[in-house]
């Protein structure tokens, strides 16, 4: 959140594989974005028209080059001040009008420009756009030294004039560094969020009424086999049945039914890796590492090392030979749970071409039944070509598998069915097995490296 007046200027780039001309019409499009300035209530210009600015940007390029034989070298096409101000300290309106007064201040009157307030945010703001090239085309603006400072101390005091907050510098030595930052909301995790208002606090009748208010919270609403919404600014509808346990289509109709409680979703923090490998000291040497890093990298050890302790206190390894017994019993679990999966995904394959050939073969079966009694006539296969070839191939697949009778369709799905809910009952099982097997491994790594470390001194000692 903006707490006080702000204010920054951006060079505008040509995008690779864009027209200057497209590019400007997509940045001027979405600065003059009906839903963020009230309908285009909120754009003011200066020497050219909101609706046609890309285009008379344009021509003054164009005359800059017939005026002067020159072509522009640099890819900045245009020039962007965005300001923006306390939340609750000023109208929309007046942001634009200040808006206005430090473009024509800054640039002078000789660049056109066009100021859009949006308020889509807690905060107002303004996205100022002028032209690269001045409007008597004989020149293009300069970015001098430090210009995004002169744009700020201009804009504060265009605000202190209006009695506008602006942001006070603070010396170095006072400044904060900021170490906490807010945990980014991913569109799945809103999605729940609103859900869960929805039917904690307003309790829909049934499910179209709960739809209907999705979409009064700005979503759109795909109704079929599976319902699915999007947001506003979301490239892909969400299903409900993606968004994980107690979301599902049918537990969300169970809860409006009465038949269910709804329990809110809680986001698991990220897991912490517990502690990291070591470093091998002696092969950094080698490569050319000096003793300052050598002394970084022994506390470093030694830290990770601790950790490494903990973790083996806490899965009670009390010597190498449990520790690979450990690693042994981990490895062969993730193994074989990898190679049920596998097994199961090859199944699942098989039967996804059986069936396709018993489909082919029932659809083609009148058509090669025909062609038999023609006496395998040439013109009945070249009309019927396709159809036939796909019947020989399905044969020819049956003779392979060596199977005495056809399975049914049903039967095959069922199999399928049965199959898909096997392998994904095994993935959670499978990426525990994993991650322990990691664990253990790099447990094991650090304790023989730490006590080969802990051998090379003693040896060198020795031998002087």
């Amino acid at each position: 959140m903006v707490e006080l007046a702000a204010t920054r200027l951006i060079a505008l780039h040509k995008n690779k594989g864009k027209s200057v001309a497209a590019c400007l019409k997509s940045r001027t499009d979405y600065a003059q974005n009906p839903d963020k300035t009230n309908k285009g209530e909120l754009v003011s210009s200066y020497e050219c028209s909101p609706l046609t600015a890309d285009e008379e940007f344009m021509l003054s390029k164009r005359q800059y080059e017939l005026m002067t034989g020159r072509r522009q070298k640099s890819d900045v096409i245009a020039y962007q001040i965005r300001q923006s101000f306390k939340p609750g300290e000023i109208t929309a309106e007046e942001a634009n009008k200040v808006g206005y007064e430090l473009a024509m201040r800054f640039t002078k009157g000789k660049y056109a420009f066009i100021v859009a307030t949006h308020t889509d945010r807690e905060h107002i703001h303004n996205h100022i756009i002028y032209n690269s090239t001045a409007l008597d085309s004989t020149r293009k603006f300069r970015d001098f030294l430090l210009s995004g400072l002169a744009v700020q101390r201009l804009s504060d005091l265009i605000c202190l004039e209006h009695q506008l907050s602006v942001i006070e510098i603070k010396p170095y030595r006072e400044r904060q560094k900021r170490t906490l930052y807010p945990p980014k909301e991913s569109n799945r995790d809103k999605l729940c969020s609103v859900i869960d208002g929805i039917l904690l606090n307003e309790k829909p009748v049934d499910f179209e009424i709960f739809l209907k208010k999705l979409e009064q919270q700005g979503y759109e609403v795909k109704r079929g086999k599976h319902t699915s919404v999007k947001g506003a600014r979301q490239k892909r509808f969400i299903r409900f049945r993606t968004l994980g346990t107690g979301y599902g289509e049918d537990e969300i109709k169970a809860v409006i039914a009465g038949e269910a409680e709804h329990r809110p979703h809680q986001k698991q923090p990220p897991k912490e890796q517990s502690f990291h490998l070591l470093v091998d000291i002696q092969a950094k040497l080698s490569e050319g590492k000096g003793e300052g890093y050598a002394r970084w990298t022994k506390r470093y050890n030694l830290k990770e090392m601790s950790k490494t302790l903990i973790f083996l206190q806490e899965n009670k390894i009390g010597s190498i030979e449990e520790m690979q017994e450990r690693v042994n019993a981990a490895t062969a679990r993730y193994h074989e749970l990898g190679d049920s999966i596998k097994a199961a995904e090859q199944r699942m394959a098989e039967i996804a071409v059986l069936r396709a050939h018993i489909v082919n073969y029932a659809k083609t079966r009148p058509v090669y039944d025909a062609y038999r009694k023609a006496g395998y006539s040439k013109k009945f296969l070249e009309e019927h070509r396709e159809q036939i070839t796909l019947h020989k191939a399905a044969k020819v697949a049956f003779d392979e598998a060596s199977l005495k009778k056809l399975p049914k369709v049903k039967e095959l799905d069922a199999e399928y069915s049965a199959l898909l809910s096997q392998k994904k009952a095994a993935y959670p099982a499978y990426r525990k097995a994993r991650d322990e097997m990691q664990e253990l491994k790099k447990a094991q790594k650090n304790v023989e490296l730490f006590f080969a470390e802990e051998k090379d001194p003693k040896e060198k000692s020795q031998t002087r």
